[in-house]
């Protein structure tokens, strides 16, 4: 049975996924929060929730809620992360958990301080293929890991006044897809050496095409391509000097993949098979952290969530993308 009592702050699209998971898995939800009390009180009806918010501060101050899941455009997960700690609420916060390292830092500070639970919601890393995976490179199967590639690309709109086009919401490919194999190669290889990136600019400024090159003191070497205006193939590989992992479309999503030896022998194919779209593992996770006392995700601690960001703003500084406010 679920332990904590959800609220949503912003029904988005994103929101509704991950609440239609939250009810699959059996999780509670109590309450959602927007700006627009019609927005709430539509989500809520649409997903049977008791209470709708017409305000962010109603909700965390809501005391049927017992974690916040932050689900805005990026700019504001910070401001409103803090608002749901300094309430006394856990906090599971969309990626990118905030728009830059400094950002990451002082959220986890004040969880810290408040000695609550805070979590980016990177779910592809709570998937089941991705435990899988982790264990696998653990067994070294793969020998020494010489190389990571992963791809996030979609079509997704060139219109200059949608969000991802929108430097003022933290718009571009990179924050918004790029994090996704970034962090891909964070859990593989663990903090890079070098860290070198070209990209394709928007009439507005915006990222809409990013590769990036990190290197490793072991030699190894990772590549992460996006892109916002055009789909790719969308899979993962992790290659060592033994087998690799190939994972398929769409790698970040509940997925198949195989581990194949170097001479082409396949030693194990793993295929998903979950309810819904796999949103709720996270949730599940947190769950268990806040029951087992614990303040961090062993997956995806928040000290390495502050690296990721500090990672993907040299990205930026690279190829020249800053947002507004941002010194």
């Amino acid at each position: 049975m679920s332990a904590l009592r959800w609220g949503i702050l912003g029904p988005g699209g994103i929101a509704q996924a991950f609440t239609r998971d939250l009810q699959t898995a059996g999780l509670t939800v109590t309450a959602v929060g927007s700006r627009r009390e019609e927005a709430a009180r539509a989500f809520a009806e649409e997903f049977g929730i008791a209470r709708a918010h017409g305000s962010y501060e109603d909700l965390v101050a809501d005391p049927d809620v017992d974690i916040v899941y932050i689900a805005t455009p990026h700019p504001f997960h910070a401001d409103q992360a803090v608002l749901a700690l300094e309430a006394g609420k856990h906090v599971l916060v969309e990626k990118p958990f905030t728009i830059n390292a400094d950002e990451a830092a002082a959220v986890r500070d004040v969880a810290r301080e408040r000695g609550l639970l805070a979590m980016e919601a990177m779910w592809t890393r709570y998937l089941p293929h991705m435990v899988r995976i982790r264990e696998i490179l653990a067994e070294r199967t793969l020998g020494d890991i010489r190389a990571v590639l992963a791809d996030h690309t979609q079509k997704i709109s060139d219109d200059p006044h949608h969000r991802l086009n929108d430097l003022e919401l933290g718009g571009g490919a990179l924050l918004d897809l790029g994090i996704y194999p970034v962090s891909f190669t964070w859990d593989v290889l663990g903090a890079p050496d070098t860290i070198n990136a070209s990209a394709t600019l928007a009439e507005t400024g915006a990222d809409t095409e990013v590769a990036t090159i990190f290197t490793y003191a072991s030699g190894a070497v990772a590549t992460t391509f996006s892109a916002s205006r055009s789909a790719g193939p969308n899979t993962a590989h992790v290659i060592g000097t033994d087998a690799r992992i190939d994972i398929d479309a769409t790698w970040y999503n509940a997925s198949s993949f195989r581990v194949v030896a170097a001479d082409g022998t396949v030693l194990e194919t793993y295929e998903s098979r979950i309810e819904g779209r796999g949103m709720q593992y996270q949730a599940l996770a947190a769950e268990r952290f806040v029951a087992e006392g614990r303040t961090d995700s062993d997956i995806l601690p928040l000290d390495e969530v502050v690296d990721i960001m500090a990672s993907l703003d040299a990205v930026r500084q690279i190829i020249g993308v800053g947002y507004p406010g941002e010194e």
